[in-house]
């Protein structure tokens, strides 16, 4: 078998044989294939696509090139929740808790944020005291005495998603269906859940900017879990504005347990409550209605927010901060954004708030950067809100003061103000099974 003929075979529109995906894969994993000649096989997948098969087939290899981990000593149905991504999104703080209260084990393995979209342990690597790097045995531990653990992801999983995401970014091959959906699925896999639940986001603030790429994303990521044999679901989700008010890690963390307590905005509840509804039906708790039924009494009744409390004990973190979310950590300095004329909050575009969270601080340009937990915007307007001029639009945080006009700029840009008041959508667009 030659690498050669492999490439020129999907060039000329060809599906390739699970022999020749597993070949070429497992050797530019293991270096024996130049970063040249796999730069040009994704190139042709780019141009040329691939079937589910063949894309089911690169994912499994993808999982297959590291360690895949063994979830057998968990006592009970496992079951998860990926997004692609957006600004605001803590849904992984409120939506665990709450499925984990209910009896569904929450093995939870996740990432960190780059450029506007922010990663679950940024977040909570912002509580005092929380540990996101766990022995293996500690986090089964931690799972089947609390059944919940969330920790960063191991980087001996999928280390071909590694070499093939470098070469991604730099050939413009990233938006590519079948290389993004086996980049998310073959990490996922890799993690040996029984249920996985998909947040496939679309609009300004996510990677996929219309309903129509999302759609495709997310019939491919469900095809691709069911053929491994999992259950596998995917909820399309509207990303135009961002979730909630608050963005930013220390930021969303704070909103989070607001919300456990019972108080949080209608779009970040209903996408919790959505989500958590959909871990629960997929892990045989009743149908669609009756798990959403059980999800909003999870957090009526505190289940849920005790679940996260203990989680963070657990984990070492300062549960003083769940008890009391102002007691979170905060920036030296804040500015408040005024509002340039009187009108409806028409439109907030996603990607600009979260580029102006990024210029603030509380996301990385790059892997390795540090970044400032406690930066981050508080949006005080929501589209929909009639504003006048000089009300506040939003309150920006970061200890580096010098940032808020560059920061504000983006914020007055990515936000329109007119006379007609706009139709709100509701944040889940539509359910792929």
């Amino acid at each position: 078998m030659r690498v050669y003929d492999i490439i020129k075979k999907k060039r000329d529109g060809s599906a390739l044989s699970k022999e020749e995906i597993d070949f070429f894969v497992s050797g530019y994993a293991r270096g024996e294939i130049p970063d040249y000649q796999a730069a040009a096989f994704c190139m042709a997948v780019y141009f040329k696509g691939m079937t589910l098969q063949e894309t089911t087939d690169f994912t499994l290899a993808i999982r297959d090139s590291g360690k895949t981990l063994d979830f057998s000593a968990v006592n009970g149905i496992r079951a998860d929740k990926h997004s692609t991504g957006g600004v605001g999104d803590k849904t992984s703080l409120v939506v665990a808790p709450i499925v984990a209260s209910l009896g569904v084990k929450v093995a939870k393995m996740s990432g960190r944020g780059l450029g506007h979209t922010g990663g679950t342990v940024d977040k909570l690597e912002s509580i005092p005291g929380f540990r996101a790097e766990l022995s293996e045995k500690e986090f089964i531990d931690i799972v089947n005495s609390v059944g919940v653990c969330i920790v960063g992801q191991s980087s001996e999983l999928a280390p071909a998603d590694k070499k093939f995401y470098a070469l991604r970014d730099v050939t413009a091959t990233v938006d590519s269906i079948p290389l993004i959906a086996s980049s998310i699925m073959g990490k996922k896999l890799a993690a040996d859940d029984d249920c996985i639940v998909l947040d496939v986001k679309t609009g300004s603030g996510a990677f996929m900017k219309t309903l129509e790429e999302s759609r495709a994303l997310a019939k491919v990521m469900v095809g691709i879990g069911k053929r491994a044999g999992k259950k596998t679901v995917a909820l399309i989700t509207d990303m135009n504005e961002p979730l909630g008010k608050y963005i930013g890690n220390s930021l969303e963390v704070r909103e989070a347990i607001k919300l456990l307590h019972g108080d949080g905005e209608q779009d970040f509840k209903d996408l919790c409550i959505a989500l958590s509804a959909e871990m629960l039906y997929l892990a045989g708790k009743g149908s669609l209605d009756e798990c959403k039924a059980l999800a909003k009494d999870s957090l009526a009744s505190g289940k849920a927010l005790k679940t996260f409390r203990d989680m963070v004990k657990a984990q070492g973190g300062d549960v003083s901060v769940v008890d009391d979310p102002w007691k979170m950590p905060e920036s030296k300095h804040f500015h408040y954004v005024l509002a340039p004329e009187n009108g409806y909050v028409t439109a907030l575009n996603a990607e600009g708030y979260g580029l102006a969270a990024l210029t603030l601080g509380a996301g990385r340009n790059k892997v390795g950067d540090k970044i400032d937990y406690t930066a981050g915007i508080v949006m005080i307007a929501k589209k929909g809100d009639l504003v006048e001029k000089g009300d506040w639009l939003a309150m920006l945080y970061s200890n580096d003061k010098t940032t808020f006009e560059k920061a504000e700029k983006i914020i007055l840009e990515s936000t329109e103000i007119t006379n007609d008041r706009p139709q709100k959508r509701p944040v889940v667009l539509e359910r792929i099974e």
